[in-house]
């Protein structure tokens, strides 16, 4: 598969997860089970550098999801923000 292919089954299977919107880098290796580890991390990467995918953080741990998928980084700040 080339890097056009990867791209997009990794965008269908993250769509096709309607329960779940943030996924660890060890849920994107399962995904291609004939990668090496190094390889998937630099295609999550550059869908990151490219807006497909985004960084999540609960600062200990790093997760990926859709861009404008499920709970943003963004809306957690305002929550918090408004509790105060």
């Amino acid at each position: 598969m080339g890097a056009e292919e990867d791209k997009k089954l990794v965008v269908e299977t993250l769509k096709a997860k309607t329960l779940k919107t943030k996924f660890y880098l060890k849920d994107f290796n399962k995904m291609f089970p004939d990668k090496k580890a190094r390889e998937v991390s630099k295609l999550v990467n550059e869908m990151v550098a490219e807006g497909t995918l985004e960084y999540w953080s609960s600062g200990s741990t790093t997760m990926f999801g859709l861009k404008g998928a499920g709970i943003q980084h963004d809306a957690e700040e305002s929550k918090e923000e408004s509790k105060e």
